[in-house]
């Protein structure tokens, strides 16, 4: 279906330029689902389950700041420029630029990690989250051991001060996004679309790119890290309903017990689901995301 009848352009969100595909030129009275995105995709990472979902809710996949054909701003300093209160903050915008006060939130990878931090920022903007295959930054680092850095390796490469990862990623991107979707899915490509898999070599294919992203693992080593303990100080919880997704061969499933981290993070019961998948489930398997998304949403929705 590969966003049949969706709509792509740029939006103004709080001085940040977002591209984004929407399922209309603007919301038409049905809830709003928002679908992030992670590394190293771009929103082309929901072309296989958004526009099922158009069909009961008005669907927004942004492309998170420094990736896709958003911005990519300089990280600064302190990388604070993609903390992920910053890209939250640019999703907020986007949705007010829309008119939304409320809306559903997904997010895979990087984007699960946006959404953590937007629903303790500003849990009044939800109605529902879903985290697909994360276990929270904060345990993971803490967790961390010889056989988690070693599977997660390019964690702890991107973090490098500059311009050491970005050297030496420049010249072969497009042969590490293909090494990273093959060895953290199913071992192969062949889950993936040749449209997908060019959009995002497209996308990350740049020095910008390349940096951007880079700055956006930087910030989750550093300024993430404060965020987070300080949340976790003041005992902020997930106050919306949530569903925690992961695959069942994914390193996070074989390294943590994400159901009881995140049912740790959550004011409330939580759902959790392990799919048939490696990490990339919207791509290798988006009709068992959709098995248990969709009845997730559902009971989450107010009925007109």
């Amino acid at each position: 279906m590969e966003f049949q009848d969706f709509t792509a352009r740029h939006y103004d969100a709080g001085g940040i330029r977002l591209f984004a595909r929407s399922s209309g030129d603007a919301p038409d009275g049905r809830p709003v689902l928002v679908l992030l995105h992670g590394y190293p995709q771009t929103s082309y990472l929901w072309h296989a389950v958004a526009p099922r979902l158009a069909e009961r809710y008005f669907v927004v996949c942004p492309d998170l700041r420094g990736y896709g054909d958003s911005d990519k701003p300089p990280g600064g300093d302190t990388h604070e420029a993609y903390s992920k209160r910053s890209m939250a903050a640019d999703i907020v915008a986007l949705a007010d630029t829309l008119g939304v006060q409320r809306f559903h939130l997904v997010g895979h990878d990087r984007g699960a990690r946006v959404s953590h931090r937007l629903a303790l920022d500003l849990p009044d903007r939800l109605d529902s989250l879903c985290l697909i295959d994360i276990a929270p930054t904060l345990a993971m680092y803490e967790g961390t051991d010889q056989a988690f850095a070693t599977a997660y390796f390019h964690w702890f490469f991107l973090i490098q001060p500059r311009p050491l990862p970005e050297t030496l990623l420049e010249p072969r991107m497009k042969q590490w996004v293909r090494s990273l979707l093959a060895s953290f899915g199913r071992g192969s490509l062949d889950w993936y679309s040749a449209e997908a898999l060019a959009e995002y070599e497209r996308c990350m294919d740049t020095p910008e790119a390349i940096h951007a992203s880079c700055e956006d693992y930087r910030a989750s080593a550093g300024i993430d890290l404060e965020h987070d303990r300080q949340s976790q100080a003041q005992g902020q919880r997930i106050a919306c309903p949530l569903l925690a997704t992961w695959g069942e061969r994914s390193i996070v499933n074989r390294s943590f017990d994400a159901r009881a981290l995140w049912q740790s993070r959550a004011a409330s019961p939580i759902r959790s689901a392990v799919l048939p998948t490696g990490h990339f489930i919207p791509d290798e398997n988006p009709a068992a995301l959709l098995a248990v998304l969709e009845p997730f949403l559902a009971d989450n929705t107010l009925q007109p």
